[in-house]
């Protein structure tokens, strides 16, 4: 990234956190599919399902309280969200760390250098940033948290070396058996605070008693906490534009296809996703589809770890799939890689989705608000024949280089 600034203060913070609702709840699987992940990012773990955190507006919960303050003659300020409570910062904060995608491409946009770790790497998309003039994110400079266990002590080293935790202490705590409430206490008690809320998903129990955010509600809050928010209200007004757009696109409510979204767990199974209003689905939303799997009744993987095979598809035969895990793939990869067997297959072929070629990559878990202009418009390719561009990819640039 261009951004010009060097960051090498360690500023001293100080947190008061309320922290609400910890639970335990299981699995994810890995990137590519093969249903070994364990969580966020674990490669080691024995349950299946999505990668945590990584949404047409956003959602409905605001998340945020009207309690933000400044102290303009200590230069601290603070900051308040929840289930982190208020958090106050004496500097900037100048290195940091991410849960993954969704928080870590806010950064990116908010003119940041990259966090110096996210739980999973292979979950934090940055060929996104390639078609963006002049953004770039080296993904060899991150660590993941999450290659093995998922551990407190990692987290207490890493906290010598950052200003905040750029994800939600509810989640290593309601995602794992070996964390508790304690744990992040002792790493609070560093002097880096947790500052986050998982926003990909809506279906994680110990997340119901302390309110989501959308996507930009949480961009606007990190933005607080970077003191950026001219570049936050920026990209607001770009979005607000780019929506504009993608309203004029979209087709008509009858004309608009019913989708599946669905994961690979291998030998022809699948985990399914329901839209809902976490972050992970707003350009889904935001283009208007219909949720055939939502309709036909079938619970969200997260609900039940359950499963649906290629005769459970054959009954609700959606007019299009949409395939995650493969977002390292290219679009011409993807055909031969991955359409090209369901074409084969006797069960899969059947599929009107198959036989009119409308299986497409169906986009990541985590999506900040830079991911999000490039799958939404991606998207809009995909299911409407849309051959322009929606947003201003220059424009995009020169708001993450501050020119604006």
């Amino acid at each position: 990234m261009n951004d010009g600034r060097h960051r090498s203060r360690r500023g001293v913070l100080r947190a008061s956190a309320a922290i609400a609702g910890l639970g335990v709840v299981a699995g994810c699987v890995s990137d590519d599919g093969n249903g070994s992940g364990n969580g966020d990012g674990s490669g080691n773990g024995t349950e299946n399902g999505i990668d945590g955190n990584d949404n047409g507006t956003d959602g409905d919960g605001n998340g945020a309280e009207d309690d933000d303050s400044d102290d303009a003659s200590s230069g601290s300020y603070a900051v308040t969200m929840e289930p982190v409570g208020t958090v106050e910062f004496d500097s900037v904060p100048e290195t940091w760390a991410a849960n993954n995608g969704s928080w870590a491409d806010m950064g990116i946009a908010l003119g940041q250098e990259a966090p110096e770790a996210v739980y999973l790497t292979s979950r934090y998309h940055t060929q996104y940033y390639d078609e963006i003039p002049s953004v770039s994110v080296d993904e060899s400079d991150t660590t993941s948290l999450w290659e093995g266990e998922l551990d407190p002590e990692e987290f207490l080293a890493l906290s010598e070396a950052v200003d905040v935790f750029v994800m939600d202490p509810n989640f290593p705590v309601g995602r794992t058996d070996h964390w508790d409430e304690s744990d992040i206490e002792q790493i609070e008690a560093t002097g880096t605070p947790f500052f986050g809320n998982s926003i990909f998903s809506r279906d994680y129990g110990w997340h119901d008693d302390y309110e989501y955010l959308t996507l930009y509600e949480a961009f606007e809050k990190l933005s607080q906490v970077f003191q950026e928010e001219q570049r936050y209200t920026a990209f607001e007004s770009l979005h607000d534009e780019f929506q504009d757009e993608v309203e004029a696109v979209v087709p008509p409510a009858g004309d608009r296809p019913d989708v599946a979204i669905l994961w690979p767990a291998g030998d022809g199974a699948f985990y399914p996703y329901t839209i809902d209003e976490g972050t992970s689905f707003k350009q889904w939303r935001d283009l208007g589809v219909t949720d055939a799997l939502g309709e036909a009744g079938v619970s969200d993987f997260l609900s039940d770890r359950g499963t649906i095979d290629y005769e459970n598809l054959l009954e609700i035969d959606p007019e299009v799939l949409l395939l995650r895990s493969h977002e390292a793939l290219s679009a011409e990869e993807f055909r031969e890689e991955v359409v090209a067997e369901m074409e084969t297959h006797s069960v899969a072929s059947d599929l009107t989705a198959v036989q009119n070629g409308d299986v497409y990559r169906g986009g990541p878990l985590y999506q900040g608000p830079i991911a999000n202009l490039v799958l939404t418009e991606r998207g809009a390719q995909q299911l409407y024949d849309v051959d322009e561009e929606l947003f201003d990819r220059q424009e995009v640039s020169d708001i993450v280089d501050g020119d604006f």
